[in-house]
């Protein structure tokens, strides 16, 4: 198949230029880890442009993770479709969950990696850094009034009631400063505790929550750069403070790319319904061209042209 030349943006120089300059260790990990909460939309397909892309370029290698820790809203034929839309956009994993459920647990789907965070909790536990907590959304979105929706921080209700038996259990941040250079958005200083406040790691239903899973297993799977959207930007600096209590020496680096957005100026999302990967595959558009409409929307080509696997090392490189 002839592809039209794409011609790269300067934000992919950019980003390119930046990656060359950082000191990455041998054969370092990345990983793509999406939730099964719906269907793969453009918005994914972003994000795994930049993982693998950025990995192929620069020597690393992909882990595919299942981020299915919220089992309120996760279901295996998501997981099904997320991994048949990879395979059919020829993303390949270095490290990935088995697909056959029947197959082991794996630490790569985090719905098989409860004792482990449990673990974690009993440890912060013993050193008296979570604590009980029953307030509700609704209780907390009374005492932040018109600052609810922003990031309010949690008022502390709980901290000193002494809810041992309570399920939900927040992390008690610290009131350092996290200071961290993104590879894409430079020098970042981020306070917990005026951002967010003491945090969920287990929530009342008893469901680990993202913030504790992904630190906890970006520190055991050995993730040395974590490649994710701007939206995800907040979480740093409580996921790194998390990190370094539970014993993580060596934070990992971070690249935030651009958000896919709507035309409303909204990100995408499976719950509004967002055109998906299997409408496009559905109306007969190829691999090259989803590729291509995704790399061209999230501003990494300037040309909105069909793209081949093989071309996104040439993104970054």
């Amino acid at each position: 198949m002839n592809l039209t030349r794409f011609i790269r943006s300067p934000e992919s120089f950019r980003v390119g230029q930046a990656l060359a300059r950082r000191t990455l260790p041998l054969h370092w990990r990345t990983r793509f880890a999406p939730a099964p909460t719906g269907y793969m939309h453009l918005g994914h397909v972003v994000n795994a442009l930049h993982v693998w892309g950025v990995a192929r370029a620069f020597g690393g290698q992909v882990l595919l993770r299942i981020e299915d820790h919220d089992r309120t809203r996760c279901r295996p034929e998501f997981e099904r479709a997320l991994m048949d839309d990879l395979d059919w956009l020829g993303f390949v994993a270095d490290v990935a969950a088995p697909v056959n459920f029947s197959e082991p647990a794996s630490p790569m789907r985090q719905s098989d990696n409860l004792q482990r965070y449990a673990a974690a909790l009993r440890h912060l536990e013993t050193r008296e850094l979570v604590y009980g907590c029953i307030c509700t959304r609704r209780e907390i979105a009374e005492i932040a009034g018109d600052r609810f929706g922003e990031e309010f921080p949690y008022p502390g209700t709980c901290a000193n009631a002494h809810l041992e038996g309570a399920i939900a259990r927040r992390f008690r941040v610290s009131a350092a400063t996290e200071r961290f250079d993104d590879i894409r958005l430079n020098v970042q200083a981020q306070t917990p505790q005026q951002q967010c406040g003491d945090f969920l790691l287990r929530d009342r239903n008893g469901n680990f929550t993202y913030q504790c899973c992904a630190a906890v297993d970006d520190w055991d799977q050995n993730i040395d750069v974590i490649i994710r959207g701007e939206d995800l930007l907040s979480s740093t600096g409580r996921q790194l403070q998390l990190a370094r209590v539970l014993g993580r020496k060596t934070p990992p680096q971070f690249l935030h790319h651009r958000l896919l957005l709507r035309a409303d100026g909204l990100k995408l999302s499976k719950s509004l319904g967002d055109t998906g990967v299997r409408e496009m595959r559905s109306a007969g558009l190829s691999r090259e061209l989803v590729l291509g409409r995704a790399a061209f929307a999230c501003g990494l080509i300037e040309n909105d042209i069909a793209m081949d696997q093989h071309e996104i090392t040439m993104l970054f490189s």
